[in-house]
């Protein structure tokens, strides 16, 4: 299998009492997860737990990843974590309305596949080329993709937050599924919304393109997010191709 480093962190903010983010890393399985739950209280909280133990189970078992059983498992982890949350929310009322964006990448030999579900976001760093692998499924992206605003308008858009889809709001919501290949030095970041709302992408590359340790860097994403304000919960995962 393709040999990775993970590390991830994660920080309530500064203006915030709870953390509703969560991450999990599993290097020798070779995959990782962003969830940031949505649902005010604590009920967002229980969301993007519930999508980590999900995302486990359907990761556990002694089979190596593949380019043909990685899809799948991300596929399967997405629509357990949506029952169950589903589950939840209707055997406790005050928690209906709860859910989580997600990202879950999973590495194989010389490839990768992510599934992607809201506003929460993933990049690759790839000889200095620094890309966005996902599109936020938002209003304001959708405003964006029809040419309705513009970038710059779209960064404090007072619809901002309003998410489109997520886990775990309706039965069967649609998830994309993001496939490539990966080459030694890649660095893929997995993060919610509370580092790209406080960051920009310059600002993100130019500190995952820093000679520091894998660690150093996901410590300074996090530590520029409540910097320039720390409005949000901030998680960051980042998984370097060795």
């Amino acid at each position: 299998m393709t040999q990775i480093h993970l590390f991830g962190q994660t920080d309530p903010g500064l203006m915030r009492n709870n953390n509703e983010d969560t991450f999990f890393i599993e290097e020798k399985r070779g995959y990782c997860l962003v969830a940031d739950g949505i649902g005010g209280a604590k009920n967002g909280e229980i969301a993007s737990r519930l999508f980590v133990e999900e995302t486990v189970t359907s990761f556990t078992g002694p089979d190596l990843l593949t380019d043909s059983n990685a899809p799948d498992l991300i596929r399967q982890s997405f629509q357990r974590a949506n029952a169950a949350i589903l589950e939840y929310a209707t055997a406790n009322p005050g928690c209906r309305g709860m859910g989580c964006t997600a990202e879950l990448i999973a590495f194989y030999p010389n490839g990768f596949v992510l599934g992607h579900m809201g506003d929460s976001r993933s990049f690759r760093l790839r000889n200095h080329s620094f890309k966005q692998l996902t599109t936020d499924h938002s209003l304001v992206q959708e405003q964006l993709d029809q040419g309705l605003i513009t970038p710059e308008e779209a960064r404090d858009h007072s619809y901002k937050n309003v998410i489109l889809r997520a886990v775990g709001i309706e039965e069967h919501p649609r998830l994309d599924i993001i496939k490539g290949k990966v080459f030694p030095g890649d660095l893929f970041l997995l993060c919610s919304d509370g580092l790209t709302d406080m960051v920009n992408p310059g600002q993100i590359q130019t500190l995952m393109s820093s000679s520091a340790t894998l660690e150093e860097k996901t410590g300074a994403l996090v530590h520029q997010a409540n910097a320039n304000g720390g409005r949000d919960n901030i998680t960051v995962v980042l998984a370097e191709i060795l």
